[in-house]
């Protein structure tokens, strides 16, 4: 296995509503489906709050702003696309703007080879999820309902 020589940090948000339940993306990636929550990488000269609307406005053209921090992984978890990197990933609240509660329910993936799904609450469990960082996250989010 290769060795780990640099971090990669990922910010994803929690999104909920109370009619839809939980916002996910399911994204293409190296010709693999993947379900995840919103969000990616966090650029050099870039706080995590920045990151966390910058991706939403990049992948759903969706204004919010981050709320509480919820998690940040506790375990070594090395990238599953690049072994030579570890993976933090950081998950927030993401907020809508105000003026966004409207379009919510018409979300669409911006990006190519990307869908939006909202999972209801009551069907919301970690096995969900493809990524361990995301599959432990939905797991404490499953726990506190």
């Amino acid at each position: 296995m290769e060795e780990v020589k640099r971090f990669n940090v990922r910010v994803y948000g929690w999104l909920t509503h109370p009619d839809l339940g939980v916002l996910t993306s399911v994204e293409k990636i190296q010709g693999r489906i993947y379900r995840k929550f919103p969000g990616g990488g966090l650029e050099l000269g870039e706080g995590i709050r920045d990151c966390l609307q910058r991706e939403f406005m990049e992948e759903l053209d969706l204004p919010v702003r981050a709320g509480a921090h919820l998690y940040t992984t506790d375990f070594f978890q090395r990238s599953a696309f690049r072994p030579n990197e570890q993976v933090i990933s950081i998950y927030m609240q993401a907020i809508p703007d105000k003026g966004s509660n409207e379009r919510i329910g018409k979300l669409k993936a911006v990006e190519k080879d990307h869908r939006v799904e909202w999972i209801s609450l009551h069907n919301f469990h970690e096995d969900l999820f493809d990524l361990p960082t995301d599959r432990a996250f939905a797991q404490l989010m499953t726990e506190q309902k």
